[in-house]
C-alpha cells in the first residue's frame, strides 16, 4: 500500500488569529475550516488558489510555545512577479526577509518572515517555463 495524495502541511503556532491574518490578507489564502480536536487543539485550515493541499494551522498551548529553530522549514508558493509581490508587501507595511535572487536559467525567489518565525518562500518562475517547484 503506498500513500495517493498530500492532503495537508500543518504548523504549530502560538498566536493562531496573527497567523491566520497574515496567510489571508499577505499571501492572499482562503481559510477553508476550522474546529476544536479531541485533545484541545485549536484548528484552522488554508488554501491556496491553484492547490489542493491544505494548510493546517494549529494552536496548542498546552504543548508549550512554539519555538522555530532559523532555517527548520519553509512553505513554497509560486507568485506571478516578485516585483509586485514587494509592492504589496510594502503596501502592508512589510518587505523581503531575502531577495530576490534570480535563478541561472531565469525566474527568481525570495522569503518573507510568516508570524512565529517559519520562512515563506516566493517563487517567479520563467516566462513561458514549467512549475519547476524550486530553486
Amino acid at each position: 500500500m503506498i500513500v495517493t495524495k498530500l492532503l495537508h502541511t500543518r504548523y504549530r503556532v502560538n498566536d493562531l488569529a496573527k497567523t491566520v491574518k497574515f496567510y489571508e490578507q499577505v499571501l492572499g489564502l482562503t481559510e477553508i475550516r476550522r474546529h476544536k480536536s479531541p485533545r484541545g487543539s485549536e484548528l484552522v485550515f488554508l488554501k491556496t488558489p491553484g492547490s489542493e493541499e491544505l494548510i493546517e494551522l494549529c494552536s496548542f498551548p498546552a504543548g508549550g510555545p512554539v519555538q522555530v529553530q532559523p532555517d527548520l522549514t519553509h512553505l513554497a508558493f509560486e507568485v506571478e512577479s516578485l516585483d509586485a509581490f514587494a509592492q504589496h508587501l510594502a503596501s502592508l507595511g512589510l518587505k523581503f526577509s531575502d531577495g530576490p535572487t534570480k535563478r541561472p536559467g531565469g525566474g527568481a525567489f525570495a522569503f518573507v518572515d510568516a508570524p512565529e518565525g517559519y520562512e515563506i518562500e516566493l517563487i517567479e518562475e520563467p516566462k513561458g517555463a514549467e512549475l519547476a517547484g524550486g530553486y
